[in-house]
């Protein structure tokens, strides 16, 4: 029995809510953690990066050299349209630039590749973007596969 009945002693919590406040805490430490993992920076990985000893430019000279006529023959015999041309010569103007250095240039924009090192490529896909995207009248197939020939050939 109480000695004092005008005195109350202290509620006792529901252990519920020490459950919801450490589920709280446990919440926010996981916010913050995806938060930290969602804007890291990743790590380069160096297995990535080839050496630019070990590319045999010529035999890759070769191959996009082969492809591009390809392509040419195509939009010449009707099996492929002219807009579609250019995009294809474009890409493999870039894909030959990604094997022989490195540089992931299938998905620069022609601004990057302007401010990238490489101004044989920037100019040729400076070229061929009235052609792959523009509303204007296409230039030739020929023209536009001449200049990627050309870039692929002087390349050193």
């Amino acid at each position: 029995m109480q000695a004092d009945p005008a005195f109350y002693g202290p509620l006792q919590y529901s252990p519920g809510w020490v459950w919801a406040g450490a589920g709280l805490l446990v919440l926010v430490a996981l916010w913050y953690a995806v938060v930290l993992a969602a804007t890291r920076r990743p790590r380069e990985v160096e297995s990535d990066r080839r050496p630019a000893g070990l590319t045999d430019v010529a035999a890759l000279k070769e191959a996009y050299l082969q492809r591009i006529s390809d392509v040419e023959r195509d939009a010449a015999s009707g099996i492929r349209n002219a807009r579609d041309a250019h995009q294809e010569i474009s890409l493999l103007l870039r894909s030959f630039v990604r094997d022989v250095t490195g540089v992931d240039a299938p998905r620069m924009t022609h601004a990057d590749l302007a401010r990238h090192p490489l101004p044989a490529a920037a100019a040729v896909v400076g070229e061929l973007y009235p052609a792959a995207f523009g509303p204007g009248p296409l230039p030739a197939v020929a023209v536009s596969a001449a200049s990627a020939r050309k870039a692929v050939q002087e390349w050193t």
